[in-house]
């Protein structure tokens, strides 16, 4: 589904993939393709890690104000209904 959307997003056809499947199997041959993918997606899943570690540690030292932010737009929101006819 990565793959496709990556594709997409290059707006290659299929000439064209195919043109760089074979340029890659001509380089690396087919025994080292499983080795580049297993080696991509490691490392995919290295950054998905990180980031999701940073968004843990953003949401944590932000969680505080982020409650006293919605309670005052709670009460701001209470106060404008009352005001209003």
């Amino acid at each position: 589904m990565i793959l496709n959307q990556f594709i997409l997003f290059l707006n290659l056809g299929g000439g064209e993939v195919v043109m760089i499947v074979f340029v890659i199997m001509l380089l690396f041959g087919g025994k080292g393709i499983p080795t580049i993918a297993k080696t991509l997606g490691k490392g995919m899943r290295e950054f998905k890690d990180a980031t999701n570690g940073l968004k843990k540690d953003i949401y944590s030292s932000t969680g505080g104000i982020t409650e006293q932010v919605n309670e005052h737009i709670q009460e701001i929101k209470k106060e404008i209904d009352k005001e209003e006819p």
